[in-house]
């Protein structure tokens, strides 16, 4: 008999054919502190689920009748608000992914480990229930935006990777961060890495952290990424840039759900969800053999394509305006309806992120609290229409972004003597953003090494 305390804390529903798997996972869950419901077959699930409301469902994908695949359908076909885990076979990430696809909130491999079992009970017992939160949030009507907005939604309440594409300064990393302030992670830690921005010497150590003396400077134990997004989010921002004996590790990772400190001798079971992004065309890529096939199929189970902003123009008057209304000092200052109508019209090469800095530029260039065409100083328009991904200068965005940071760096470098400490203080960074961008845009000291700071 089921007591007060069980049913307060939730009911689930196992569906597996395999007697011993079904005691082996009873056993767990009620040590939890959970009721539990058991269904042998996939019509007895069915039956079961239509007959009552349970807070969480784990099936098995092998089963006489059928798979677990038609349980995730018949849940997601009749919006039950139930989250659904798949027990899939070791090694098997196909049918997990599979299952993900079609709405499955997460999965176990078998031998189901107990760590992970739990880590995915809690999880799925604190999704909420409301609508998207957070102070930031993707504005404008537009049909394109209003799709990316609907999916952010949705896959919140799944555990399932998300590869998020777009072009530079569309707004994935705020789309990352509004999935994860709805899911179960919420209150748990987001950890957001630029991939191109790590030197390939410490990219092992980065992501999966050092033990002591494992490589010259290594002087303590030291976590990584994986580590320090613990029952997380880890945001891989600009994962194209990955080199390929890095992605067969991350892949190896995603899969087992276990990392090794370089130098350690014992693995580490890591509960972090992975959502990724890039301004790159990643199937272009593996068609290139410059991204592997099969970390793509791992990475993009759920993809969402973040709109340009010359996609929505229609919204760029109610986005400018908010921009506005965060940048000014003043509620006076007020955008001229030739203004308005000059940005309608131009084509955004760097989205979002740039039109924020024409609007701070602007701010200082406005006379008479008016900001009219002439002080948004945009590129012509000729420069852009025929080449919406590249300045009038005829570089890809990209390329013209690493120029200009690049001249920067340098600016500052020269003027502080190639001090990078100093550097890095006139330029707002942190030592170590400093070190990795040099690294990354092949900046040498003066003699062609680092300098002695």
């Amino acid at each position: 008999m089921v007591n007060e305390q069980q049913t307060k804390t939730g009911t689930v529903l196992l569906v597996d054919d395999e007697p011993d798997i079904l005691e082996l996972l009873e056993l767990a869950l009620r040590k939890m502190g959970l009721a539990v419901d058991k269904a042998r077959n996939v019509q007895e699930a069915l039956s079961k689920l239509a007959a009552r409301r349970y807070d969480l469902c784990l099936t098995d994908m092998r089963m006489p009748d059928g798979d677990g695949l038609q349980v995730v359908q018949y849940i997601t076909n009749n919006n039950l608000d139930v989250p659904i885990a798949v027990i899939t076979a070791h090694g098997n990430m196909e049918n997990a992914i599979s299952a993900l696809k079609v709405g499955a909130f997460d999965y176990l491999a078998k031998p189901v480990s107990l760590d992970q079992l739990r880590a995915l009970v809690k999880s799925a017992l604190k999704l909420p229930q409301t609508e998207m939160p957070g102070e930031k949030m993707l504005l404008g009507y537009s049909p394109a935006i209003e799709k990316a907005r609907d999916l952010i939604k949705r896959v919140a309440r799944s555990q399932a990777p998300v590869y998020i594409s777009g072009e530079s300064g569309s707004g994935k990393e705020l789309a990352a961060r509004l999935i994860v302030q709805s899911s179960a992670r919420h209150d748990q830690p987001f950890v957001a890495v630029n991939c191109g921005a790590i030197p390939c010497n410490l990219m092992e150590s980065e992501f999966f952290g050092c033990k002591k003396g494992a490589f010259t400077g290594a002087d303590k134990d030291r976590d990584g990424f994986f580590q320090a997004a613990q029952n997380g989010t880890l945001f891989l921002d600009e994962v194209a840039d990955l080199p390929l004996d890095m992605q067969v590790k991350l892949l190896r990772v995603i899969q087992e759900k276990r990392v090794r400190k370089i130098g350690g001798n014992g693995e580490e079971t890591v509960d972090v969800r992975i959502i990724s992004a890039t301004h790159h065309d990643l199937t272009e890529c593996v068609r290139q053999g410059k991204f592997r096939q099969d970390l793509y199929y791992r990475l993009n189970v759920i993809p969402i394509q973040m709109p340009a902003l010359r996609e929505m123009r229609e919204d760029i008057p109610e986005i400018a305006q908010r921009i506005l209304e965060r940048l000014r000092d003043t509620e006076n200052i007020q955008f001229s309806k030739n203004a308005l109508g000059a940005l309608q019209n131009y084509s955004f090469p760097g989205n979002v992120r740039e039109l924020e800095n024409i609007i701070e530029r602007a701010l200082a260039m406005c006379m008479e609290n008016v900001i009219d065409e002439r002080d948004l100083l945009l590129v012509p328009v000729e420069c852009t229409q025929h080449a919406h991904a590249a300045p009038c200068n005829k570089l890809p965005l990209p390329e013209y972004l690493d120029q200009v940071e690049k001249q920067a760096l340098l600016d500052a470098l020269e003027q502080t003597g190639f001090n990078r400490t100093a550097a890095a203080k006139l330029l707002g960074l942190t030592f170590r953003t400093m070190r990795y961008r040099m690294e990354r845009l092949g900046i040498k000291g003066p003699n062609g090494g680092d300098d002695a700071d």
